[in-house]
């Protein structure tokens, strides 16, 4: 068992740079604190002290001279054993544990019995009004294994970043750490920093490469005058768990580029690096180099649920209809639904996982899906060819607006349904919400609810413009639920120092203004005051009134010193409980005593929320969720009296 973050981070060193930048590298870390001057600070990692297995040390040499004959190439072998590198640390990861049973696929009923199965309600939901449910399959139906598969896709990006865009080969010896990022972070394109904003977009956290931002620093760039609002084009936010292998290294090379600008392509400015970023990331996923090593062994970078299976056949059962509205396209749903549904994987994969639903839409393209008009395929599945579904086209162009029904403009067959058992669904690509409607037979949004993990591409769009109910997938709130049910008393003792350190200064307000109060009236005494004054001057020291300066100033001194010590205690649990949840960048929907800009987008857009898919099986297929009811400032505050854990 490893201890916290920081004392793993410190057994990291830099790697050895050439010899010419290495004292370059070196002055630009030494500038950070302690915890900061680590592997990450700069990105790079030591030849000699890698934390890769030793049967991959022993080779390096070999790989090594490899590596240089082909001009930094890294082989589908070599990544493979960068991806396969150990997990030495017990620090708490976002995503589920790596385990082959993590602990969300216990068969226990959620409701009441166990928080980290519940599912949280933001706005009131009858599930016998919901007609068709609808999934998202990456981080959705489909949990994947960061420690194998984030790794995997960071290699293959650095890869992409030195071939393709002529970034120096020292990138090959960049570490990645999937736990160091968080999902609701923000990153500033233009400057090179990641952001931690509230709901009210104060920015509480700041990095800028590795290096953290002070108060005054956070201050100065972004609570002036002009007023951010985080967006794009001049920032990106950090909403699903596939950023977070890009916004590490989008770190790293700022890092890289503030400690050495030679090693950086001429004239490349932090957008610039994040935008390559981007970049090698997508390509990866567009030339297969990903999907490939997924498909050859999906059990090393998806987690298994055994009971998915069991809550799909629930909810077809209760009368719902069922479809998935994924953007991977058939070929890579396929894989991953047979290893999901019924454990197939290389040969024996087959269609059987369909039977499970009754329409698939993949290469769905969201969020475009749910505003535009796109030409619409049905998957050919033995072949995984795309037939057409127009059926030739018309003479005179049909436009929507000349239509009294936009459906009537859709070449989806109607009504198309698999609920007799054994029957599978059939397979599209493309289209968009017009089609899947008719296909279900909906005729209003609010009749389907949609499951996805993505804030923005499932969840915001979806809501916003079609009015569809929505179920947020937040794999991170596992974790973070229990860790909150073990801070139940500290939390208690920091809202009891919070008070007292109000208190404190409220008292101190007070006696601060009588003592001013008091100068004033000493310095022009009247006659009856002198005469008041003369003779409470010759009464014994005990017996002087609590109008006297010297008292004032006495019990003054005293409730600053208290004040100074509450503050220090509070100041310090505070952190400690900030590092509870992640050392870093603390509690995900949380920004301090505020909700987290993320934690402010779950709750406007995300109707209920959940740790993962298969949680819906402890509930009836018929619930009626209710959301809390809403408080305002001056009403009592809610206990925390439903972080217990059992």
């Amino acid at each position: 068992m490893q201890g916290t973050i920081s004392q793993r981070l410190r057994h990291l060193k830099l790697a050895q740079l050439p010899r010419s930048s290495l004292g370059h590298c070196r002055q630009g870390c030494n500038r950070l604190p302690l915890e900061q001057q680590v592997n990450v600070s700069c990105g790079v990692r030591c030849v000699a002290t890698s934390s890769i297995s030793q049967g991959e040390s022993s080779s390096s040499s070999s790989s090594s001279s490899s590596s240089s004959s082909n001009n930094g190439t890294r082989s589908p072998a070599q990544h493979e054993a960068l991806s396969a590198e150990p997990v030495n640390s017990t620090f708490p990861p976002p995503p589920p544990s790596g385990s082959e049973h993590p602990g969300w696929a216990d068969d226990v009923w959620a409701s009441p019995l166990n928080i980290s199965r519940r599912i949280w309600c933001n706005r009131s939901l009858n599930m016998r009004r919901i007609k068709a449910i609808g999934f998202d399959m990456d981080y959705t139906l489909a949990q994947y294994r960061p420690e194998t598969f984030e790794k995997l896709a960071y290699h293959l990006t650095v890869d992409n970043l030195v071939k393709t865009f002529g970034y120096p080969e020292v990138l090959y010896d960049f570490t990645f750490d999937w736990r160091y990022m968080q999902r609701g972070l923000t990153i500033d394109k233009k400057r090179g920093n990641i952001l931690k904003v509230d709901r009210h977009k104060y920015v509480k956290l700041a990095f800028h490469g590795f290096k953290p931002l002070s108060r005054d620093e956070r201050v100065a760039t972004y609570s002036g005058a002009d007023q951010f609002d985080f967006d794009e084009p001049d920032f990106a936010l950090i909403d699903t768990l596939f950023s977070l292998a890009e916004a590490h290294l989008f770190m790293q090379l700022v890092e890289l580029g503030d400690s050495q600008p030679d090693m950086i392509p001429a004239g490349k400015q932090p957008a610039d690096l994040y935008r390559d970023v981007r970049t090698a990331v997508d390509l990866c996923h567009r030339d297969g180099s990903l999907k490939r090593a997924v498909a050859a062994d999906p059990g090393k970078y998806i987690h298994s649920d055994p009971r998915l299976v069991s809550c799909l056949e629930m909810l077809r059962e209760s009368g719902k209809k069922l479809f998935v509205g994924t953007n991977s396209l058939w070929d890579y749903t396929h894989v991953v639904m047979n290893f999901l549904l019924t454990g197939r994987v290389g040969q024996d994969r087959n269609e059987d996982w369909l039977e499970y639903f009754d329409v698939v839409i993949t290469g769905s393209g969201k969020p475009a899906f749910f505003s535009q008009k796109k030409p619409l395929f049905e998957v050919h599945l033995p072949s995984g060819m795309l037939q057409n579904t127009e059926g030739g086209n018309p003479v005179v162009p049909i436009v929507d607006a000349d239509l009294p029904r936009l459906e009537y403009g859709s070449s989806a067959p109607r009504g198309l349904t698999a609920q007799e058992k054994g029957e599978r669904a059939r397979v599209f690509q493309g289209g968009n919400y017009v089609d899947l409607h008719k296909m279900l037979g909906v005729q209003a949004g609010s009749e389907v609810l949609y499951i996805g993990d993505h804030i923005y591409g499932d969840i915001l769009r979806s809501k916003k413009t079609l009015g569809w109910r929505t179920m947020l997938v937040v794999p991170e709130l596992e974790t973070e639920l229990g860790t909150l049910a073990t801070r139940r008393g500290a939390m208690v003792h920091l809202r009891a120092l919070r008070q007292q350190r109000d208190a404190l200064d409220d008292q101190i307000q007070r006696l601060e203004r009588a003592a001013r109060a008091q100068v004033e009236s000493h310095s022009k005494p009247s006659a009856a005051a002198a005469a008041t004054n003369s003779s409470s001057s010759s009464l014994p020291e005990h017996t002087q009134p609590r109008s006297d300066p010297g008292y004032l100033q006495t019990l003054l001194s005293d409730l600053l010193r208290q004040r100074d010590e509450v503050r220090e205690q509070h100041r310090r649990e505070l952190k400690d409980h900030h590092e509870a949840f992640h050392e870093v960048w603390g509690q995900l929907l949380k920004t301090g005593y505020q909700n987290s800009r993320f934690a402010h987008q779950v709750e406007r857009y995300a109707c209920i929320y959940t740790s993962h898919v298969s949680n819906l099986s402890f509930y009836s297929p018929e619930k009626s969720y209710r959301g809390r009811m809403d408080a305002m400032a001056h009403e009592p505050e809610p206990f925390m009296d439903e972080l217990s854990i059992s």
